[in-house]
């Protein structure tokens, strides 16, 4: 049976910080700092440099810009609304904002917060545009949409990030509420959730906290000061300020959505968080944007990235950059584990820091894939074919079969077939390890793979059931398998390999 993930040991915190906060990484910023978590709390800090090229050294209290993690808190808030009935995010955003006005090829076309939240409403990228109007007053902005945005793909058909069309969805909640997007964001999330240290403007700092923004033009030999970016109409999917602590809770408020025992779901409902943790909007991998990674998929949920890394399932993530400054946080949806980077050098390269980071915890903690707790229902009716087979009987014997099963291969046809497989694999050891100890796999709730060892080789039994009122086996396989291994030679390898299963009880 898979284990569950070792806790993060001192030393394997430690190398992943060395591996991620690296000579280059330092080279290209005046001040940074990695951080790596687990469930919320901060387990190791790796800090660099002096954050306003005075004699003050980086340290975890440092407080960075966090630019386009901002979306995050916008998309959790936009939700805490729609589950309050306020905002309907499949309404056209026309409803909350008459004087939207967006066109393809010529013809009116219709927006709305889910398009506009998961990137596909068919506006077109704009971070080189957004990053220096980001202080446009809202007069500024509203007057864009109102003679009309060009759309440069069908809404709902490709992704593509768009800063502009997630600030409808702030213009929208100020719409329904009556009050400026960043007091709503503060007092929906950042208050409940204690996030003292992070905000949408720079004013309520103290001077010794901040970092400030530089940029490097010779791959960090000399830095040249960066104002800060002003804000505006546009703060609320950029212009945010935090630490890495306060990032370490909100990634497990987020993370926890998950678990069994979900962080204040007081603040926002855990189906809503996970609702943003899903992929929406595919985007092709392999991509640039994730850094070469062994990706089976991606796809931009509500204000995240989340990427199905083959190894490890699904990791959620966002970078954020502003002239001066690069930030980025990600988590591992099966364990909590975290890593969190930010830098004040738009060179500094945040997303490759944490994900360097985050890939080496896991790979220290040898960290499951995914946490699966197959039904009482699947145990037993995997539990009474593993004593059938094992006994010898028919497979007109097997119990919990669906009625299809023995029509869609008969008895006769199943008794030979697995007779071939136990000759091939030198016979079923007459002692069999415990059940629960020969669990090979399971990929959701309703199915189990497990072994039966061999004198040569091992039967591998597959059975999937269905989730009628009294569920029933719908699938059952059996396979010869390698000592040892998993899977037949012709078969791909999968996250689900790598899942921990847990029994009730367990």
């Amino acid at each position: 049976m898979n284990t569950a993930a070792a806790p993060l040991a001192t030393t394997t915190v430690d190398r992943a910080l060395r591996r991620g906060l690296d000579e280059r990484a330092r080279r290209t910023a005046p001040a940074s700092i990695v951080a790596v978590c687990e469930r919320g709390e901060v387990r190791g800090v790796r800090a660099h440099g002096h954050p306003r090229a005075d004699a003050a050294t980086t340290s975890r209290d440092t407080v960075f810009r966090i630019a386009s993690m901002s979306k995050s808190f916008l998309a959790a808030t936009a939700l805490a609304l729609r589950d309050s009935g306020a905002l309907d995010l499949h309404a056209p955003i026309t409803e909350y904002l008459p004087a939207v006005r967006a066109r393809h090829r010529g013809a009116d076309a219709v927006l709305t917060g889910d398009l506009l939240l998961s990137n596909r409403s068919g506006l077109g990228e704009d971070n080189a545009w957004v990053d220096r109007h980001l202080g446009d007053s809202r007069a500024e902005i509203a007057a864009l949409f109102s003679e009309g945005m060009l759309l440069s793909a069908a809404p709902g058909t490709t992704y593509q990030y768009s800063n502009l069309g997630q600030s409808l969805v702030g213009a929208a909640v100020e719409a329904v509420t009556g009050r400026a997007v960043e007091d709503v964001v503060r007092e929906t999330l950042l208050e409940p959730l204690g996030l003292t240290s992070t905000a949408h403007s720079a004013d309520g700092y103290a001077h010794d906290t901040l970092a400030r923004g530089f940029r490097t033009f010779d791959d960090g030999a000399t830095f040249h000061p960066e104002p800060y970016v002003r804000t505006g109409a546009l703060g609320c999917i950029g212009s945010m300020f935090s630490t890495v602590d306060d990032i370490a809770t909100w990634m497990w408020f987020l993370g926890s959505a998950f678990t069994d025992d979900p962080l204040a779901p007081h603040v926002l409902a855990p189906s809503s968080r996970r609702e943003m943790q899903q992929p929406r909007t595919p985007i092709d991998v392999p991509s640039g944007m994730f850094d070469g990674r062994d990706l089976a998929g991606a796809g931009y949920g509500y204000g995240l990235f989340v990427e199905q890394d083959r190894r490890f399932g699904r990791i959620v993530q966002h970078s954020g950059g502003l002239p001066g400054f690069s930030a980025h946080m990600r988590w591992h949806a099966a364990t909590g584990i975290g890593a969190v980077a930010f830098g004040n050098s738009d060179e500094f390269g945040a997303r490759r820091v944490a994900g360097a980071a985050l890939q080496d915890a896991l790979d220290g903690a040898d960290a499951p894939s995914a946490v699966v707790r197959p039904w009482p229902e699947t145990v037993t009716a995997a539990r009474a074919i593993d004593d059938a087979i094992r006994e010898g009987r028919s497979a007109a014997e097997y119990p919990g079969l669906a009625d299809h099963v023995l029509e869609d291969v008969p008895p006769g046809i199943r008794d030979s077939r697995l007779a071939a497989h136990i000759a091939t694999i030198g016979g079923m050891h007459p002692v069999q390890k415990p059940f629960a100890e020969r669990v090979i796999a399971s990929a959701t709730e309703a199915e189990l793979l497990w072994r039966i060892a061999g004198e040569r080789a091992d039967l591998r039994v597959q059975a999937r059931l269905v989730g009628v009122p009294r569920p029933r086996v719908q699938n059952l396989d059996v396979a010869v398998i390698v000592h040892g291994e998993t899977r037949t030679k012709d078969e791909i390898v999968s996250p689900a390999d790598r899942h921990r299963i847990v029994f009730d009880g367990e």
